[in-house]
């Protein structure tokens, strides 16, 4: 058994990671799914947009309720504030390289002609929350070697190469634009149901600890206890207490790992009603016991990882 890191986030599950900086609001990152604990980073979100090129191997990899099955050579766009989350398929590593950015690498300032008419426009386009790449269809082929040409070039570091990034950047934003026409205005049900989404998760990831009751999730967003579960599981795939227990796992981890206090009061810090409830659960989603998993965790060394 691995024990090794995952994305940190805050409440909210907003990823802590900066992307960058305010002066080159870029990252351009090497990552593997086995180093991410059980091989697979948990569900996230960000206002930066995500870049993603499969290197080698396989990844199931989810935007709210999109599901897609990433092979090598292809590719993925993760638009601002998507919730998504990455499994590893059949049991093997993927490798991948990761570009995130802040748009306005793109527009430059608020209010720009280039923001209000070709990057707003698609951020606020929910029909385009992910895009698949394949090589396959030539404009999406032509952002995948874009893709490959910014990792090559953030690795060497070589003169103008931050310039270069953003030139590249530009120039995928642009075939980006010019292939998915998106609204000029985003359509009101479609940013309230974004906005709900938030609101939902929000809640949950705030009052994780405590009971919590359906009708109080629904009260968030003022709607009936059928139609908010009706809702988050189309928005999610999943159902909104499968998805409570498992963000409870989630953080009962680093409790287990880094901490004295007894798997009965790790079970009550993560709103799970027993510790008997809690190990089922647990046991269910990390194929160990509780206990064991503290085991091995004491056994194993943490990997070194870049701070998040």
């Amino acid at each position: 058994m691995r024990y090794s890191m995952q994305i940190q986030t805050n409440q909210k599950q907003r990823e802590l990671k900066d992307h960058g900086t305010f002066a080159f609001p870029v990252n351009v990152s090497h990552e593997n799914l086995f180093s991410y604990e059980r091989s697979s980073f948990f569900w996230h979100w960000h206002p930066e947009i995500e870049l993603t090129l499969i290197v080698s191997g396989d990844i199931n990899y989810q935007v709210n309720d999109k599901t897609y099955h990433l092979t090598t050579g292809e590719g993925l766009f993760c638009n601002a504030n998507m919730p998504h989350t990455g499994h590893m398929y059949n049991k093997e590593d993927c490798v991948y390289i990761s570009t995130t950015f802040d748009p306005r690498i793109i527009y430059g300032f608020e209010s720009s002609r280039i923001q209000t008419a070709y990057v707003t426009p698609l951020t606020l386009d929910d029909r385009f929350s992910s895009i698949k790449f394949s090589s396959d269809v030539a404009w999406q082929a032509e952002i995948l070697a874009n893709l490959t040409k910014i990792w090559e070039i953030s690795s060497s570091k070589a003169p103008c190469w931050d310039f270069q990034i953003q030139i590249l950047l530009s120039r995928i934003w642009l075939i980006l634009y010019q292939n998915t026409e998106p609204q000029t205005e985003t359509l009101p049900a479609v940013q309230r149901d974004r906005e709900r989404l938030l609101v939902l998760l929000s809640y949950l990831h705030d009052h994780y600890q405590e009971k919590i009751l359906l009708e109080q999730v629904a009260a968030q967003i003022n709607i009936c206890k059928s139609e908010c579960c009706r809702f988050f599981k189309s928005h999610m795939n999943e159902s909104l207490f499968d998805y409570l227990l498992h963000y409870r796992i989630q953080k009962s981890l680093p409790l287990l790992q880094n901490t004295n206090k007894s798997i009965t009061d790790i079970s009550l810090l993560t709103g799970f009603s027993s510790p008997c409830y809690f190990s089922k659960i647990f046991k269910s989603e990390m194929g160990c016991t509780p206990r064991e998993y503290r085991k091995n965790a004491l056994k194993t060394p943490s990997p070194e990882a870049e701070p998040e």
